[in-house]
């Protein structure tokens, strides 16, 4: 079997570990059964899920067992940890709808089969529903001394500002109580999670140790940031980049990882990528020698994309890539994913009928500053509308050019795209 912990130690994924060295032994003794927890507190998990994801894949491809658990009790109240203020509590209805998508989206990651590696999808309501609040706090809250619980890191910082309601502050002990029933009913011996779960991970270790004299393990990866200070796996605006197509057009997922800045994209490589050691490597060296090819963000960007919607997609919307800058027909484009294409760059909306001219065109999208701007632009060979130079500073697109009845497509220079769409209610 592949080193597992090896591989992750390379790629910077092991922030903390309960025994490294006695997991390394277990691990090589045989397939263990890990898992790992997703919380269904939005309709869809995002790139920073994916770390967790991948990791749990990771552990499979390596030769072991990953269990995923979707909180179908635990997102009804929401993990305190790295919150600032209590968590607003969604319905009932609204968290058991989540609960199918996350569902959804950690399975396809994961390869289930009848094998001693097969896969496994879990609910913790399953076991925390039919509990009664008296077999709670006789079976599991006896164990959790509230002296160490006011200690945790998570609860003090709470206490000292905002205050912590008794509903989180119990967070903790059904979090532990998932890894005491998967270790009970799957023989699960390690937890992998975030390094701001390390409290909740060590305490389901500590659970497991009171009420079955069992040892088990927790593992954690790092938290990742960005080189320039902003939050990864986010927009510039806070929005938040997801795993769902229909919150996160693929367009703009490919978008993300291909503007990576360069102090970033070798450790997102080693993060996400499951590319070896030597192809890695390599790409980073491309990187450094041929900055402006962008060869380890397009390559990162192609796997990912394809990895998470598929390798038609990636087509799609590396087709509109390379036709947005004018190295590809836009007449090929479908329509959502022009639509998603054109969402990411600067745009402007117009009323049906005339159409204005591209120099109005170019300052409303804000390629240009002004018309003047606009002016010396087509003036200077350097203004296309669909991919084609603007020869006049009267020129003005007819009906015929509006992609799929609706859209252009601006550039100014090699460089700068821009896109108008045509919309009745502007």
């Amino acid at each position: 079997m592949t080193d597992i912990l090896d591989d992750l130690a390379w790629r910077g994924l092991i922030a903390q570990s309960t025994d490294l060295d006695e997991l390394r032994a277990l691990l090589a003794a045989g397939p263990v059964t890990l898992y790992c927890g997703f919380d269904p507190t939005a309709p869809s998990l995002h790139l920073g899920n994916l770390i967790q994801i991948l990791t749990l894949r990771r552990f499979q491809r390596a030769g072991h067992r990953p269990i995923g658990l979707v909180g179908g009790a635990t997102g009804l109240i929401g993990d305190p940890s790295g919150k600032s203020a209590e968590r607003v509590l969604n319905s009932e209805d609204t968290v058991a709808a989540w609960v199918e998508r996350v569902r959804g989206q950690v399975s396809k990651f994961l390869d289930f089969h009848d094998g001693p590696t097969g896969a496994t999808m879990v609910s913790n309501l399953d076991w925390t529903g039919p509990m009664s609040a008296i077999e709670f706090l006789r079976d599991i809250g006896k164990h959790f001394p509230v002296n160490r619980m006011l200690a945790r890191e998570t609860v003090k910082a709470r206490l000292d500002s905002t205050g912590m309601s008794y509903t989180e502050f119990s967070y903790v002990l059904l979090q532990s109580m998932d890894f005491l029933e998967l270790y009970r009913r799957h023989g699960c011996l390690l937890q992998t999670g975030g390094s701001d779960q390390w409290g909740n991970l060590t305490a389901g270790v500590d659970l497991i140790r009171r009420v079955e004299g069992g040892s088990a393990h927790a593992l954690t990866t790092p938290l990742l940031t960005k080189a320039d200070g902003s939050k990864f796996g986010k927009t510039a605006g806070g929005e938040t980049y997801w795993l769902d197509p229909d919150l996160t057009s693929p367009y703009a997922f490919y978008q993300f990882w291909i503007n990576a800045d360069d102090r970033d994209v070798e450790q997102f490589l080693k993060f996400f990528s499951f590319r070896p050691r030597e192809e890695i490597d390599e790409l980073v060296k491309q990187g450094a020698d041929r900055p402006a090819a962008r060869a380890p963000q397009r390559a990162l960007a192609e796997e990912m994309t394809t990895l998470v919607h598929g390798a038609d997609e990636t087509a799609r919307v590396v087709a509109a890539s390379r036709a947005l800058f004018g190295q590809g027909s836009l007449d090929d484009l479908d329509e959502r994913t022009l639509k998603a294409a054109l969402a990411e760059v600067p745009r402007a909306e117009v009323a049906p009928g005339d159409l204005p001219t591209v120099v109005d065109l170019l300052a409303a999208s804000g390629l240009c500053k002004s018309k003047s701007e606009a002016r010396r632009a087509i003036t200077q060979g350097g203004a296309y509308l669909n991919n084609a130079k603007v020869e006049s500073e009267d020129a003005a697109p007819a009906a015929d050019d509006l992609l799929h009845g609706r859209f252009l497509v601006l550039r100014r220079g090699k460089r700068n795209v821009g896109g108008i769409e045509v919309t009745a209610s502007s």
